[in-house]
């Protein structure tokens, strides 16, 4: 392959020249460019067609290693085959081989070329024909070797040997092992790998700036790196657009004059910006920045991104969203699926967003306890849900190599986000750990340095962490103790001082002091009815105090640990692993206007079965948006019941509580009927008698892309005849596939440790459209189909 190396370049310079004017790469960025933030490049997807090799061998990243027996797999890949509980570290900790064949494209010549990667859990050694690239530390950031002068005519191979054993990298290196992080991290390559060719100078990073959003002079600086291999003869035009749509809302341009090969960074202005909507939690605008490099008129390089223009300030008299007060609402997200760890794609990442913005009612997330996937961010962009954060770790902290590594995941971290406006956060501390002073002025001053737009935290758990070296702007609790009455203790914010909670409630035992309190759907019938009532009282609690910024609590979703679980599953999600709410969502649920959507959700089942053969009992709590609800039971009306303002003055929407402790032995109907004002907003039926259950089966989405990585959930599980939760509920679940699809997930799955509620993935092959037919049949209920079309790869 005829090719030319930067050293080249360099030497014959008016060659270069006349390349970079014939060179020209025109058009929008693709969506895989758009996820990398990287340079509107010529690019080639790797995903498909690695070869997995299982654990390394000696000499299996070389060349001549016979490859033929490896598995054939598309990316994104975990090395272990999990279940969704009783996960193993041993099944994955270990070195692994990847190997990809490929061919450099035609239209790559005369370029340089870089390979994306997303991000490889949890160290990566790749190497290209041979040829050792850089060795990347630690599992979530994006890493982007250059590998122009190793490719060649013919068959390329890119090896990557990945590192998934307890290292000494954030956030492993606790000598005492795996159970002292509170996540689990399956390895692999958890993302996508792309070819990127690039012309010998190229825009390799923008950072769009609103400055003055609510004034009417406000504007965007831009600071863009450009990445030189060689001078050119003619100084360089940089151009940049702001874009709605195809509507340019303003320009700029300046000549730049390289003086020397390497990184140079150039400022514009865009202003005149004229009327322009911000980024609102309900209404969450959007732009397009499209950065130019251009060489006597015609451009060679074009980089493109998004920003949204918006005011996010943290004061001490709370937080303040474009100029008007808002009271953080929400909840931490692990990213660690059933059945793959990390290794799921972006549509099921997005998922996770519409759960927490739109069922869960949240305006802000907390990215614990590592950076995550774009996918993730780009849909909170779009949601306008806020998002926290922060550089992979838990509670520990290493030698100063270690640290070192803490301060590049910062740095990575904040270069890769700092245009998503959804961020408001930078976390720079290491969750919970011991305070640093040094370290933490380093990551601090770093992020103002990077950013600057940005309030910086990190999760205490101690008050007394002010006192002894503290820089940050907003001082985060993670808040876990008893009030007098055992209830949810929260602390007044300290004084003159921003201040949140970054967690509470979780697996804490109010009335002890413990973290024991596992809300499994399949667990203790009573704690799980505690729940919501414990969130419902925290963000209550913290209302109380006009000062508090607001609560993000613990937690979204469960994930795989070692720490307080049940078979390796932590339990402090409002949703499980599967992403199915349990009762502990109820709280959240209701958290939103009934002009929106009224809602009727009890914190109990409507069952007189073993676990409760008086039913829900005296106190039975039931979380609605309505004014007033009418309860009837077997036909008859049992009570009215008004929302409990007293003990919950400071929710918008607080809990009702009604005497439900009744004889169900003729298991009566169960009727609530929701009023806002004198309109009858809705009414939901629950059934007693299991004899006329049903199973349920549900896609997310009917359709998917055939290019073996997409995937979309589909979740079964047992319920009334009005398709309410049946508690407890047994039985084994099968699943038939036929078309261009396979399962990911467990077949048969067992819903007696699940609650009688799961989900498997519906996955594409590669290259395969068409018609996905999955039959799923219960044990003792019978069968249902759900149909998935497939559709040629985006």
């Amino acid at each position: 392959m005829q090719h030319f190396s930067r050293r080249d370049f360099v030497r014959t310079c008016a060659l270069g020249t006349a390349f970079l004017a014939s060179s020209a790469i025109l058009g929008s960025a693709s969506a895989s460019e758009r996820r990398v933030r990287g340079a509107a490049s010529l690019t080639s997807s790797l995903d498909q067609d690695w070869l997995f090799g299982g654990k390394f061998t000696e000499g299996a990243e070389q060349p001549g290693f016979n490859d033929a027996s490896f598995e054939r797999v598309t990316l994104p890949h975990c090395v272990a085959k999990l279940s969704w509980e009783n996960w193993d570290p041993a099944s994955w900790q270990d070195i692994w081989i990847y190997r990809r064949h490929f061919h450099v494209p035609q239209e790559f010549r005369n370029r340089r070329v870089l390979i994306d990667f997303d991000r490889v859990m949890t160290s990566a050694k790749p190497s290209i024909n041979g040829h050792a690239l850089p060795e990347h530390l630690g599992g979530y950031l994006p890493f982007r070797p250059e590998v122009t002068e190793f490719l060649k005519d013919g068959d390329n191979l890119l090896s990557v040997v990945v590192d998934a054993k307890w290292q000494p990298i954030p956030p492993d290196g606790n000598p005492k092992g795996t159970r002292t992080v509170d996540y689990l991290e399956a390895g692999g390559i958890p993302g996508s790998v792309t070819l990127r060719a690039v012309p010998q100078i190229f825009i390799s990073d923008v950072f769009a700036k609103p400055v003055n959003v609510l004034s009417s002079d406000r504007s965007v600086e831009i600071n863009c790196s450009l990445d030189a291999a060689m001078l050119p003869e003619k100084p360089l035009e940089l151009r940049v657009e702001m874009l709605d749509g195809h509507k340019r809302i303003a320009s700029a341009s300046q000549s730049v004059k390289l003086e020397k090969t390497g990184i140079a960074e150039a400022k514009l202005t865009l202003s005149n910006l004229g009327k322009v909507n911000l980024w609102e939690l309900d209404r969450p605008q959007l732009y397009g920045i499209r950065t130019m490099l251009l060489l006597d008129g015609q451009s060679m390089h074009e980089h493109h991104t998004r920003i949204g223009l918006r005011e996010a300030k943290f004061t001490p008299d709370g937080f303040f969203l474009n100029g008007r007060r808002v009271r953080l609402f929400g909840l931490n997200r692990h990213e660690i699926y059933p059945y793959v760890g990390f290794a799921m794609p972006p549509r099921v990442m997005r998922r996770d967003a519409e759960i927490l913005r739109h069922q869960f009612n949240c305006n802000i997330v907390r990215c614990s306890h590592y950076p995550q996937t774009e996918a993730f961010l780009d849909a909170c962009d779009e949601l306008g849900l806020m998002v926290w954060e922060e550089p992979p770790g838990w509670g520990y902290l290493g030698d100063d190599a270690w640290k070192e590594i803490v301060v590049q995941n910062v740095r990575d971290m904040i270069l890769r986000d700092r245009n998503h406006p959804a961020i408001v956060i930078w976390g720079v501390r290491v969750n919970e750990s011991k305070n640093d002073p040094p370290l933490y002025k380093r990551t601090t001053e770093l992020a103002k340095e990077l950013d600057g737009t940005r309030a910086t935290s990190g999760s205490m758990t101690t008050r007394k962490a002010r006192e002894t070296g503290w820089d940050e702007d907003v001082f985060a609790m993670d808040d876990y103790h008893n009030a007098p009455d055992g209830s949810v203790g929260i602390y007044p914010p300290l004084p003159g001082i921003p201040y949140m909670l970054a967690e509470t409630v979780g697996q804490f035992s109010y009335g002890a002091k413990e973290f024991h309190n596992i809300y499994r759907r399949a667990g203790d019938l009573h704690l799980q009815t505690l729940q919501a009532v414990y969130h419902a009282e925290a963000h209550n609690k913290a209302a109380a105090f006009p000062r508090f910024c607001g609560v993000i609590a613990w937690c979204g979703f469960e994930y795989a640990s070692l720490l307080n679980p049940y078979k390796a599953v932590k339990c402090p999600g409002v949703a499980d692993v599967f992403r199915i709410p349990k009762l502990g969502a109820a709280f959240y649920l209701a958290q939103v206007s009934p002009k929106v959507r009224p809602i009727i959700q009890p914190d109990f089942y409507w069952d007189f079965g073993p676990k409760s053969l008086r039913g829900p009992g005296k106190r039975a709590a039931i979380f609605s948006n309505c004014d007033r609800l009418e309860i009837f039971v077997g036909g008859k009306h049992l009570a009215t019941v008004k929302p409990d303002r007293e003990k919950f003055e400071h929710l918008a929407y607080p809990p009702f509580f009604c005497d439900l402790d009744l004889d169900g032995a003729e298991k009566p109907e169960l009727r609530i009927t929701g009023y806002v004002g004198n309109h009858r907003a809705l009414s939901k039926d629950f059934s007693a008698d299991a004899a006329h259950d049903k199973f349920y089966l549900r896609s997310d989405d009917p359709e998917i892309f055939g290019d073996g990585a997409d995937a979309t959930r589909l979740v079964f599980k047992v319920t009334d005849k009005h398709e309410n939760d049946r508690a407890f509920a047994s039985g084994k679940v099968s699943f038939e596939i036929s078309g261009p699809a396979v399962i990911v997930g467990d077949n048969p799955f067992d819903l007696a440790d699940s609650g009688g509620a799961g989900a498997v993935w519906i996955k594409s092959v590669p290259g395969g459209t068409g018609q996905v037919t999955v039959h799923a049949t219960h044990s003792a209920l019978g069968k249902k189909t759900a149909h998935i079309r497939v559709l040629r790869e985006s």
